[in-house]
């Protein structure tokens, strides 16, 4: 039987994202998984509201956070990683294929500070990649698709899935960001559900689907082999693909897509300071001649 982590869930309605506090109940070790760090884009206002209420359950439960994982360089929230390396002292860890990320980004935003080889992270990690979390052990899955280096986290009988797949009733990622592919998020999400079917899914985010009124985020392998609406069983990878991509096209683009990537591809950190002492996340204009 496998193990079974003590799992804590943060939703943040702003960003619709799910932070996770994983502990291994038998020696109290823990880990953050996709932690929001609070953005008004209106007013550039920074806060650490989110971070905080997972720190304060840290207290409560009286445990020690050994990492901070993030699923991937997301693009609707920015992390708050670095302030919860410096209240913990644990260690921040993304999946290896970061570094394709921080390649495609860094002239986007002419980021010269932005090293493309992911120094600004503590780990980086392989596929099939284990470590220590107390008692238990987090295995990593690299499963590209939505971007190159998207990984899900195997703890116990849970597996933090990040944005590879959602709740049944919504279904799956989208793939038209660059480096995304939706044959390649076919094949790592079936990947995902060859895993025993009682396996716990954890996702890492939720908009409620159409005719659903709350908030959800945790399934198992089973319920979305069977009802999962873009891939469950029966759903071949052209069918996938041509739905995928169709559905793609229909889609804006996050609203802080801009602001998050600049800041996750720095494992959190802002951009340096100019000449007046401030930072500046940047727009890139599209369309403009002059």
């Amino acid at each position: 039987m496998a193990a079974v982590p003590s799992i804590d869930a943060f939703f943040d309605e702003a960003t619709f994202t799910v932070t996770y506090l994983v502990r291994d109940p038998a020696t109290g070790r823990a880990a953050i998984i996709d932690p929001v760090r609070d953005y008004d884009p209106k007013s550039g206002r920074l806060s650490t509201t989110s971070a905080d209420r997972v720190l304060e359950k840290v207290a409560a439960r009286g445990v020690g956070v050994d990492w901070i994982l993030e699923t991937h360089a997301h693009a609707d929230h920015l992390t708050a990683a670095p302030y919860l390396k410096e209240k913990t002292g644990a260690k921040v860890a993304i999946g290896a294929h970061i570094r394709d990320v921080q390649a495609i980004f860094k002239p986007v935003f002419n980021a010269g500070d932005v090293s493309g080889d992911g120094r600004e992270f503590d780990r980086l990690l392989a596929d099939g990649e284990r470590l220590p979390l107390g008692a238990l052990e987090i295995e990593v899955m690299h499963l590209p698709g939505h971007t190159p280096a998207d990984v899900a986290y195997r703890i116990g009988d849970a597996v933090f899935v990040g944005d590879t797949i959602f709740m049944p009733d919504y279904g799956t990622a989208r793939t038209d960001f660059p480096g995304g592919d939706a044959a390649t998020l076919f094949r790592s999400i079936r990947r995902l559900l060859s895993l025993p079917p009682q396996t716990r899914l954890f996702m890492c985010h939720d908009y409620k689907a159409p005719g659903r009124d709350h908030y959800a985020w945790e399934t198992t392998v089973a319920d979305e082999r069977a009802h999962n609406v873009h891939v469950r069983d029966g759903v071949d990878e052209a069918g996938f693909v041509a739905m995928r991509t169709g559905r793609d096209a229909t889609l804006a683009a996050p609203v802080l897509l801009l602001p998050s990537v600049q800041v996750n591809i720095r494992a959190g950190g802002l951009p340096p300071a100019e000449e007046n002492g401030t930072r500046y996340l940047k727009i890139p204009l599209r369309g403009a001649t002059r």
